[in-house]
């Protein structure tokens, strides 16, 4: 792999399409994790109080790390992953289990509580007059809870297409759902490896949002690294519309 540094010159190929990843390219997820965390927690006091005395925040959170190296499928469906670790911890604790399901939808719902950087809705608006646009997205955001579904003509979810980044197969059915060819099609995320390496593999160019000021290391190179979907912008304006 080319060890220089991306140059962000314009695509020689025509675009046609801009898939997107969501948590941390679209809106910052650590601290809405946390929150929705808490909030679950709190929950968890008021009305299943043995689940809460006897597992932590941490220790549910460790669990689920030890339950994702034992079962690979948690790693595409991070929901299941959660339903089982609660599920799992209320059993330990003598709860009824049929309490599980109102718990997840209490993280859920905190868990869409998300705040798009405020970038993403007057660009997309305007990506989508000249570009067919998408998401792939291995966790289980609600864009429609969200509010920016409409902007997508696609959107893939790993638990729920079977496969997530890196595998190529689910950029190529987002890519398919859009009528586009990966070669004219562009992944924009913010994780080196599984949005950047993995759509690279899979035949699309990558753009990098680098919103945290990272750094890129030698190794990888995208077609273009951008701190913003304007600057993203700029970099399709300057791309050819048509082969």
């Amino acid at each position: 792999m080319s060890t220089t540094q991306p140059s962000n010159h314009a695509p020689t190929r025509p675009i046609r399409a801009v898939l997107f990843d969501l948590d941390d390219t679209l809106w910052p997820i650590v601290p809405v994790i946390r929150q929705a965390e808490q909030t679950l927690h709190v929950w968890l006091q008021q009305h299943v109080p043995s689940v809460a005395e006897q597992w932590s925040i941490e220790s549910l959170r460790e669990r689920r790390v030890a339950m994702m190296l034992e079962n690979p499928n948690f790693q595409i469906d991070l929901y299941a992953l959660r339903h089982a670790g609660l599920t799992e911890a209320f059993i330990a604790s003598n709860a009824d289990t049929a309490m599980v399901d109102h718990a997840m939808q209490i993280f859920a719902h905190a868990r869409n509580a998300v705040t798009p950087f405020d970038d993403v809705v007057p660009a997309l608006t305007r990506m989508g007059r000249s570009w067919r646009l998408g998401s792939i997205s291995n966790g289980f955001a609600d864009l429609q809870a969200i509010g920016l579904a409409s902007h997508f003509g696609t959107s893939l979810a790993a638990h729920r297409f079977g496969s997530a980044k890196p595998d190529p197969a689910i950029f190529h059915a987002a890519c398919a759902a859009l009528e586009v060819d990966p070669a004219h099609a562009v992944y924009v995320g913010d994780d080196l490896r599984l949005d950047v390496e993995a759509s690279q593999n899979a035949g699309l160019r990558a753009v990098w949002i680098n919103r945290f000021d990272r750094t890129l290391p030698p190794t990888i190179r995208p077609d273009a690294v951008c701190t913003t979907l304007l600057e993203l912008e700029d970099w399709l304006a300057a791309a050819p519309r048509r082969a």
